[in-house]
């Protein structure tokens, strides 16, 4: 007669090979790393098999650990997903959404504004908004949402086009009347600049589709676009940045664009998210919400 597992060393096991270590595990779960080994060790001899080969340095699972793993992985998710949206089918949507989103002003100035008044119409919503810069991977299911510019190569993630970003190159007139202007994007290597992330600026002719792409080496390096952007009013040097970054600067004359003949091509803008038929419904509501009223916050950044 075979033993049934316990639930909860089952799910520690997911836990462990899904952080890779007994010490991430642990952490995640709150208990201590000889806790973890003893559940481990248990689900092995209930189970009469070895899941888990591991050392003092490395630990790896083995073919019918990896089996294992997958069906428990799908098995548990979706529990986690009936309990879900047991919750959500209630009058009052509720549970928490973990987002990941670009900084800066964008994040600051659209992506907060937006998740402000979304909380206000679904106050028993709990919102987890992260700022990091690095790319993060929605498969480990840390975020559910993912705010994220420029191309998106994994097909197994969603992404909705929000709005295409424009940029441009920018200068103050203290800066042209000191230093001069130049006359194409080669001259820019004898010019002051100011960088953020984007060490390499690409234009587009716009008569001939010409394409140039020029290092820089900014005499600024910052990767603030609020900073840049004075810093280029102070008359520091020539900046590359989203034209929403300084709509009123170019309105107040502070600002003004270096070229007329040259383009820089659109960034799209993503909102990323898994493909699940069975997502709470908080997380369709917030998809929802964005898709029909990003445009709204975008405007309204740029007054």
């Amino acid at each position: 007669m075979i033993k049934l597992a316990a639930l909860s060393d089952i799910k520690a096991f997911v836990v462990l090979a899904q952080a890779g270590s007994f010490t991430k595990a642990a952490a995640k779960l709150l208990v201590s790393r000889s806790y973890i080994s003893k559940q481990l060790s248990q689900l092995e001899a209930d189970l009469g098999v070895t899941l888990l080969n591991r050392t003092t340095r490395t630990q790896h699972l083995t073919p019918q650990g990896e089996a294992f793993y997958q069906r428990c992985h799908n098995a548990l998710s979706g529990i986690e997903s009936a309990i879900e949206r047991a919750i959500d089918s209630g009058d009052t949507l509720a549970g928490r959404i973990t987002i990941n989103s670009v900084g800066g002003y964008i994040g600051e100035e659209i992506i907060a504004p937006l998740v402000h008044d979304f909380m206000h119409q679904y106050p028993a919503i709990n919102i987890e908004l992260d700022f990091t810069s690095q790319r993060v991977d929605l498969i480990t299911g840390k975020f559910d949402f993912v705010f994220r510019m420029g191309a998106l190569n994994d097909s197994s993630l969603i992404a909705r086009e929000l709005t295409s970003i424009d940029s441009d190159t920018f200068v103050s007139p203290n800066y042209l009347a000191k230093h001069g202007l130049p006359q194409s994007p080669q001259d820019l290597s004898t010019h002051r600049c100011i960088t953020g992330s984007v060490r390499h600026w690409a234009f587009i002719n716009k008569a001939t589709n010409e394409s140039l792409n020029i290092p820089i080496d900014g005499h600024l390096v910052c990767k603030n676009g609020k900073i840049m952007v004075s810093a280029a009013v102070a008359g520091n040097g020539i900046i590359r940045v989203p034209t929403l970054y300084c709509n009123k600067e170019v309105a107040a004359g502070l600002l003004q664009p270096l070229f007329t003949d040259w383009r820089i091509a659109a960034i799209p803008f993503y909102l990323v998210y898994m493909q699940d038929k069975h997502a709470p419904q908080r997380l369709n509501v917030f998809k929802d919400y964005v898709i029909q009223n990003f445009a709204k916050y975008i405007n309204a950044s740029s007054l």
